[in-house]
């Protein structure tokens, strides 16, 4: 529950009956529609892992220009633990920021069947935003009454994040055009990551996890865990199989570092040079630069990914029905996804643009970190390629459970089949 500054003098003088009251009370919508409160205004907004708002000075900047507004930022590392936690606070009615973020993996299941909980965006004028936004980021986020349950931030079109001075030393060209022939194909990037194993320096590894090369292959299909129906056909996707195989496939070469993605380990990895290449989202790109740091800059390059072009994540900001701050919310979330703030955002953090003018203004962005990688263009060019994938309410819940299996496999041994068998059993728990 979040209380406004001015109401804690006083909350400081209740007994201990009335400061109980008080407090179920900040839990409640506020005044009558969300309108302004007098004064000063705390807008809370509640997020998981790096959106780049706070990173890029937007927050900041929008403060400035509106001197009675505060922001304040809460985040959860881990999407699943975020999911699991705002799930409870839905079904509580209580504890809930007055904006939220959903991955887009969840926007599905927000707008299908939880858009009663959520404001519709139409009341306060978002029906004039839509033609700003793709037409797969707008429609994701739309109920079937017509109701907008939230705003997209950022798209996920996939790229090849690599360490220039690992694959030099390894003896494996380092310029990007080069490498994007090499591994034009899945198969020819795992080839290329035997090679590497046999003079990888410092017992580096070719790739962080397995997990993203299945999360990346499976997210260049239209048709991945839902058919165009409906239907959840995950375990019998074309796309779902071919990322599952060579994604073992890499675990049997050896060829994984076998790091569970978002861990302390696996942050950690990213200074100490623990793994040559990540398929990589343009959301990836600030992700990187916050764990490698300045030791990392310069090394890093971005090549085209293998294989046709792929989307890999993308959010989304929503607002509460228990918001306490609705109007001035909605002005906040309008501000953070317009064309200027996603621009600013990519040339900053490198979080791609779901805004089309955005898109347009990007495309000669380059990155010094990333040995000036002409990063507008490549992921500029996967973004227009990638097939506008179908999602369905549980395809997060899906994946996880798919990841989870992987992990079995590249860290115990287990074989494919029982795995497999694992990531069945998992998903039938999940979602029943």
């Amino acid at each position: 529950m979040h209380i406004a500054r001015a109401a804690r003098t006083t909350l400081a003088r209740l007994g201990a009956v009335a400061l109980a009251s008080a407090l179920l009370a900040a839990c409640g919508t506020g005044s009558a529609g969300g309108g302004r409160s007098s004064g000063k205004v705390t807008v809370s907004i509640d997020l998981f892992g790096t959106f780049g708002f706070k990173e890029a000075g937007l927050y900041g900047e929008y403060e400035k220009l509106h001197p009675d507004i505060t922001i304040r930022q809460t985040d959860t590392e881990q999407e699943q633990n975020y999911w699991k936690s705002l799930q409870t606070r839905l079904a509580g009615g209580g504890g809930l920021a007055d904006i939220q973020g959903v991955e887009i993996g969840r926007i599905t299941s927000v707008a299908q069947l939880q858009s009663d909980k959520f404001e519709d965006l139409n009341e306060y004028g978002a029906a004039g935003l839509k033609k700003n936004f793709t037409a797969s980021k707008w429609g994701a986020a739309t109920a079937k009454n017509g109701a907008v349950v939230g705003l997209g931030t950022d798209n996920g079109p996939e790229a090849m994040c690599y360490r220039t001075d690992l694959l030099r030393k390894a003896g494996l060209p380092t310029d990007r055009d080069v490498l994007a022939k090499r591994w034009s194909t899945w198969q020819g990037y795992i080839d290329l990551g035997r090679q590497y194993k046999k003079n990888a320096p410092g017992k580096s590894a070719w790739i962080d996890s397995v997990r993203s090369i299945y999360t990346n292959v499976a997210g260049q299909s239209k048709e991945r865990y839902y058919n165009a129906s409906g239907k959840l056909i995950w375990d019998t996707s074309p796309a779902v199989k071919q990322a599952w195989d060579l994604s073992v496939d890499a675990a049997h070469a050896g060829l994984s570092g076998s790091l569970d993605q978002w861990s302390p380990s696996w942050n950690q990895a990213f200074a100490a040079g623990s793994f040559a290449t990540l398929p990589c989202p343009a959301w990836m790109l600030g992700y990187i630069k916050g764990q490698a740091g300045k030791s990392g800059d310069g090394k890093w390059d971005v090549a085209t990914l293998p294989g046709q072009a792929g989307n890999w994540g993308g959010s989304y900001l929503a607002i509460p029905r228990m918001s306490r701050h609705k109007k001035e919310a909605y002005e906040l979330i309008k501000w953070l996804t317009a064309p200027e703030q996603q621009t600013k955002l990519f040339r900053k953090v490198g979080n791609f643009p779901s805004s089309v003018p955005a898109i347009e203004k990007v495309a000669d962005t380059k990155d010094p970190y990333f040995s000036n990688a002409p990063i507008g263009r490549i992921f500029g060019s996967a973004a227009e390629q990638a097939p506008v994938q179908i999602l369905g309410v549980n395809d997060q819940d899906v994946q996880e459970q798919i990841a989870k299996a992987l992990f079995e496999v590249e860290r115990k041994g287990t074989s494919s089949d029982t795995a497999w068998s694992n990531a069945r059993k998992g998903v039938q728990n999940a979602i029943g």
